[in-house]
């Protein structure tokens, strides 16, 4: 009877275990929940739906099926999750385009803003017309628009007007969200689909025009080989010739003497001569320039420069060491403390001319010329360490978030609003990476990431993001759908998810001749989706949608926010 007794009081204990395991609201319970459905719905992503592979935003499907089944996670923990994996989301996305974001905007990023804005105005002004013509109620549409377009900081932001405007919440504006969501994530990716096909894109060609449209070509180091034929420098130094070409992004590194046929490291003090040949690197703005100047180019490759001179070598070495990001490249004195000659800085996989005012940063690659006993003296003092560049950085990670939820939380006054408006947790770690990211090394912060440690941050918040998201509408989702005219939402949803991005699409590609790849980061990014930047980024190969998805999501955040508020205020 006793040993029956234990054996019932184990049997119940491991029962209730199982059950607070699998149905309780505890630490372990969420996580082992959320690490399911990731698996889960990143395992699905993969099988092919007609040629295409869901990815990553299967699991927000997987979410919504563990979710109706009644798999539930304590509400302030899923709600903690899902804000930290879109803000590590967003925030590593910043530091990926960070550099080339402005660059980005100078050459296009008004045109860009303009549509993005475009899409949220059209948006808007369908969910208004499918108000009056429906009946639906306005907070419910704002709820259907919020998941159309898949913006969660709107859905905030609107159910935080309608309790401060008349001290309840309105449960159809989260409702309306999760009903619109799912088919607001897949009617973003149809659309970017559907735009190839109808503008016939080939992505080869798409990728050839993108490099030539690329400004950073223009600054890119190109190599040639001179003859000396301009008497105007005949017996001056190189120092003198210099100065001369000033501000010309221009370095000299090696000269074959017509006399003596032999090849020496240039210095400032090195005489030009009628035939010398010597080895310059310039840009491609500035090519032409340099042999107009200086005289005709010779057909001479670069490894017969290094034959002829077997005294030296030409070795790439690392910038690892931290005190050394954010310092200019002439600081160092490296040609006259130890003879040698750097003549490019390969930085993100691009060729830059070494030029004094040169800013270094962690990661960058220089091209040495000189001795060996020199070279490895310079060795010493650049680093040259990849075990450093494969430890993370962690500092400028965190300080950079704790920094981008300050400024998200920051309220911003609009004249006849009588609620503030924020950047959210997501806008503000985005801004806040960007600048980061392209202006931490004048702190000397190091933002050096290696690429893969960037895309595990990136795919962990997204993952992390979308499973919270699924879980939480999984919850009467059925129900909303079947008995209280879901159905007819989605189609709401859908309307106001497709409608904007055709026509804007249509205009940007046909009138703006935008680049398909930036096009689909300018979609994703007028939407504020990441599952479709996620897609795009794997189906262009390159980072013009990130660049283009960042160059508008500021300003469509904003706008988000701000229309789903107004919605609520004048039109509730």
């Amino acid at each position: 009877m006793q040993s029956k007794f234990i054996y019932n009081s184990y049997l119940y204990y491991y029962m209730e275990w199982i059950e607070n395991l699998l149905l309780g609201d505890g630490i372990a319970h969420s996580v082992m929940l959320l690490s399911a459905v990731i698996a889960l719905g990143i395992s699905l992503g993969k099988i092919k739906i007609g040629g295409i592979a869901p990815g990553i935003t299967f699991v927000l499907f997987a979410g919504i099926c563990f979710g109706h089944f009644g798999f539930r996670v304590n509400g302030e923990v899923l709600h903690f999750f899902k804000e930290f994996g879109l803000i590590l989301f967003v925030y590593s996305i910043g530091m990926q385009v960070g550099p080339g974001f402005f660059a980005s905007f100078r050459k296009g990023g008004v045109t860009l803003n303009m549509l993005a804005a475009g899409v949220v105005f059209l948006g808007v002004a369908v969910a208004l017309a499918l108000h009056y013509v429906t009946g639906l109620s306005i907070p419910t549409m704002v709820g259907i628009l919020s998941g159309a377009v898949t913006n969660t900081p709107g859905l905030g932001a609107a159910q935080q007007a309608y309790f401060d405007a008349y001290g309840t919440a309105d449960q159809s504006i989260a409702m309306g969200y999760a009903v619109a969501y799912p088919l607001g994530v897949v009617g973003i990716i149809l659309s970017i689909i559907g735009f190839r096909y109808f503008f016939s894109i080939d992505p080869a060609k798409e990728t050839e025009r993108l490099e030539a449209e690329n400004d950073v070509h223009a600054s890119e180091a190109r190599p040639i080989s001179l003859l000396v034929k301009n008497p105007a420098i005949f017996g001056k130094s190189v120092g003198e010739l210099a100065a001369l070409m000033a501000p010309r992004e221009c370095v000299l590194s090696r000269i074959w003497y017509s006399d003596s046929k032999t090849v020496e490291m240039v210095s400032g003090e090195t005489i030009l001569h009628e035939n010398d040949r010597i080895f310059v690197v310039t840009t491609e703005n500035d090519v032409e320039f340099v042999k107009t100047f200086i005289g005709e180019e010779l057909p001479m490759e670069r490894k017969q420069w290094i034959r002829a001179e077997s005294q030296f070598v030409n070795r790439r070495i690392l910038v690892t060491k931290s005190n050394l990001n954010g310092k200019q490249l002439g600081e160092l004195k490296l040609r006259k403390l130890y003879g040698i000659n750097i003549t490019r800085i390969n930085r993100s996989g691009v060729d830059l001319v070494a030029s004094p005012h040169l800013t270094l940063q962690v990661g960058d690659r220089v091209n040495v010329v000189g001795t060996e006993s020199a070279i490895d003296n310079v060795e010493k003092v650049l680093g040259n360490s990849m075990k450093r560049l494969n430890e993370p950085n962690l500092i400028p990670i965190f300080l950079g978030i704790a920094l981008g939820i300050f400024v998200g939380s920051i309220p911003f006054a609009v004249p006849g609003i009588p609620q503030p408006v924020k950047l959210g947790l997501a806008g503000g770690p985005l801004i806040v990476a960007i600048l980061v990211s392209r202006f931490g090394y004048k702190y000397r912060l190091v933002t050096y990431t290696t690429m893969s440690a960037n895309l595990m941050l990136r795919e962990t918040g997204i993952t992390i993001f979308l499973a919270c998201v699924g879980l939480g509408a999984g919850d009467g989702f059925v129900d909303t759908i079947v008995y209280r005219g879901g159905l007819a939402w989605i189609g709401y949803g859908f309307v106001i998810t497709t409608v904007p991005l055709l026509i804007v699409g249509f205009v940007a590609r046909r009138f703006y001749k935008l680049n398909y790849f930036t096009l689909m980061g300018l979609l994703a990014g007028s939407m504020t989706d990441p599952p479709a930047l996620a897609y795009s980024n794997t189906t262009a190969g390159n980072d013009a949608p990130a660049v283009g998805y960042a160059s508008v999501y500021p300003l469509t955040m904003f706008l988000r926010v701000l229309t789903a508020q107004l919605m609520i205020l004048l039109f509730a």
